[in-house]
């Protein structure tokens, strides 16, 4: 009896295996198509992507930012958003130009430009840069790093939709309950709770250079000047303009995330409040609201054993 019984659990783990097996082989095969068919490379005629790295008297995180990311391989160049009122320093721009050259790989020469701004303005970080010679844009804060390997994966998402955003930062809005006419903004918890987000900032996001020339040349002049005078929510006003430009959500790429500098305005008190108020500002300017809202979350599953 014990001989039979040991037997019949011998062959329902052996059943068990064989079929984790055939799930794994399924769910690879699936992958692989997947892979094929929607991350093929960007038929565009610009190749790979510029950084554009928004900074402001953080010498010591521009620098280990830049140094990091100069080893990322589809990176064509950097461009540095300056606002500061004096230029940067020519000590500065030759330890930058330094680390660039002995962290590019495979005979890559990344060029590194500073774009100077008189006015220090929130709205830097979206002007037009004439010289961009990629359609790729991954623009992002220099106290924020994500490994290349993560870079590089989103940068394959958005060439799969060239036209939305991509990135690593989800935020939500939504109706509010007691003033239908209103909305509210809701950090990571609220897209944690809900299940769904709206925008993904630009603090960590790649989208096509030809929003750059959207955001300064069409956007309405008065959403710019309610970010320069509030110094909040052009990250706001940029998912704005591409979901208002396109009618599609964003695309939120899972990615670890290391914070490198001290805590943000987002620590503030009042902040989605303050968030919430540039919402409805937007929606008021634009007579409706452009964001739209999902659930589709990019997940490179060769960072993971099992999904």
């Amino acid at each position: 009896m014990l001989t039979v019984k040991s037997a019949k659990i011998k062959l329902l783990l052996c059943c068990c295996i064989a079929l984790t097996v055939i799930l794994l082989a399924s769910r690879a095969s699936t992958f692989t198509a997947w892979a094929n068919s929607s991350l093929q490379p960007y038929s565009g005629t610009r190749k790979g992507y510029a950084i554009v790295m928004n900074t402001w008297k953080r010498y010591d995180l521009l620098k280990q930012s830049i140094v990091h990311y100069s080893s990322c391989p589809g990176l064509d160049s950097i461009h540095i958003v300056w606002s500061e009122p004096d230029p940067p320093s020519a000590s500065l721009s030759a330890f930058l130009q330094r680390a660039i050259q002995s962290n590019s790989k495979d005979g890559r020469k990344v060029k590194l430009k500073f774009n100077i701004n008189k006015e220090d303005s929130l709205n830097n970080r979206f002007k037009e840069i004439k010289d961009l010679e990629t359609d790729a844009v991954f623009s992002i804060d220099d106290d924020v790093i994500f490994p290349c390997s993560s870079v590089e994966f989103a940068f394959n998402v958005w060439q799969s939709a060239p036209d939305t955003m991509v990135g690593f930062v989800p935020r939500v809005h939504w109706v509010d309950s007691l003033h239908s006419d209103n909305y509210r903004y809701g950090g990571w918890w609220s897209v944690w709770w809900m299940g769904t987000y709206s925008m993904v900032l630009s603090k960590a996001a790649f989208f096509h250079k030809k929003y750059f020339s959207l955001y300064t040349n069409e956007m309405p002049a008065s959403i710019r000047d309610y970010i320069t005078k509030r110094r909040n929510c052009e990250d706001i006003a940029m998912s704005f303009l591409v979901a208002n430009a396109t009618g599609a959500p964003p695309i939120w790429v899972k990615g670890k995330i290391f914070e490198i500098g001290s805590t943000g305005i987002s620590s503030l008190g009042g902040h989605n409040e303050k968030r919430s108020e540039c919402v409805n500002r937007f929606v008021a300017e634009y007579g409706r609201m452009p964001l739209v809202s999902t659930s589709v979350k990019a997940v490179d599953s060769r960072s993971i054993w099992f999904w």
